[in-house]
């Protein structure tokens, strides 16, 4: 026996008819046959409850029952909404055109008038049983690719993110920061954005673009980058190129992940009253998750040891931002900022250096 005549017997085939005779006779025709999956149902209310118990490949359907008539149970399984409906063929000893069309507008795929002629009924079995196999490997195909996509997907972004954290890494190692300022800046920008009521898919693009923030520090010389003291002026307009420099770093990929990337990048250092670099850019014109950064980098950066500078306290990093509020710092967030202070210094403190 091939393999789908294999698989057509052993599909599990439900017959439901309020007569035991008709019941025994089907059962007899179709066993004989070699179908082993027969399920018998003479009380219709009994039909969902067998939907629920396992799958369903054939439905022989009788109309004109108590409690539940034909078209009532048919009714209960196109509410089901399934992917795939098993084929429903109605058993009737009725042959008006009415009758009949009423019965297909309602889902049969078919119909077998009674008394049951057994090779027509074989043959009808057959062919719809081989047609929904066909229509539900097909739907099982379609299943594992869509699978094989998302795990490539999935896959792929996890690349994306690990080159990213690699690079943030990077210019942080450079700038004599610490991976942990990382951690802490992106959990404050997430929880930020969280906050402001953004949804979990773009908290999670500001988690994972806010850390190359500085990439395009990589670029500066060292005899500026690691300059302990004031910088002179010639030395600060070449400081000031690592936001366009990480911007062109992080182009040509047009992924949400890689354009917030870019626009942190390049903005983060932009202030609210227009006297920030490298555009001057003021108010809303400042890209928000720009703002966000500013806001998340600036706290953690006051806060922490650098090798030309102690941390400051928290309280004056909080009162130095208030004081910024509306000049260097979105005055919207800043009040975000202020009610999740508590929950920033968890962050903190769950990632010291």
């Amino acid at each position: 026996m091939g393999t789908l005549a294999a698989e057509r017997h052993q599909s599990n085939i439900l017959i439901v008819d309020d007569e035991p005779a008709n019941l025994r006779l089907l059962d007899k025709m179709l066993g004989g046959q070699g179908y082993v999956n027969r399920i018998l149902v003479q009380d219709p209310r009994e039909v969902l409850s067998k939907f629920e118990q396992q799958r369903i490949d054939l439905v022989l359907l009788d109309i004109n029952m108590p409690h539940l008539d034909g078209y009532q149970v048919m009714e209960q399984l196109m509410a089901l909404e399934l992917p795939l409906l098993p084929p429903i063929v109605i058993l009737t000893a009725q042959n008006s055109k009415d009758y009949l069309l009423r019965a297909l507008a309602g889902g049969a795929r078919d119909f077998i008038s009674k008394p049951f002629d057994r090779n027509e009924l074989l043959m009808r079995v057959r062919n719809l049983l081989d047609a929904h196999l066909a229509h539900r490997m097909v739907q099982d195909q379609k299943a594992v690719l869509e699978e094989m996509v998302a795990l490539r997907t999935r896959e792929l972004h996890h690349t994306r993110l690990q080159v990213v954290q690699r690079l943030g890494r990077a210019a942080e190692y450079r700038d004599e920061e610490t991976g942990s300022h990382i951690l802490r800046m992106s959990y404050i920008c997430a929880l930020l954005a969280r906050s402001i009521g953004w949804s979990d898919d773009k908290c999670d693009l500001i988690l994972n673009a806010s850390p190359m923030h500085d990439v395009g520090k990589i670029a500066i010389p060292d005899a500026i980058l690691k300059k302990p003291g004031r910088f002179e002026p010639h030395e600060w307009e070449i400081m000031k190129t690592h936001a366009h420099i990480g911007a062109e770093m992080l182009g040509g990929d047009d992924s949400e992940l890689m354009v917030m990337a870019r626009q942190i990048a390049i903005s983060h250092h932009e202030k609210w009253d227009g006297t920030g670099y490298p555009l001057g850019l003021a108010g809303e014109a400042i890209p928000l998750a720009a703002r966000i950064a500013a806001l998340a980098d600036v706290f953690d950066a006051l806060t922490s040891v650098r090798p030309y500078k102690k941390a400051w306290t928290v309280e004056a990093a909080v009162d130095l931002i208030r004081q910024n509020s509306g000049k260097h710092f979105d005055p919207a967030l800043v009040e975000v900022f202020l009610q999740q202070l508590p929950k920033i210094l968890v962050i903190r403190d769950t990632y010291q250096d």
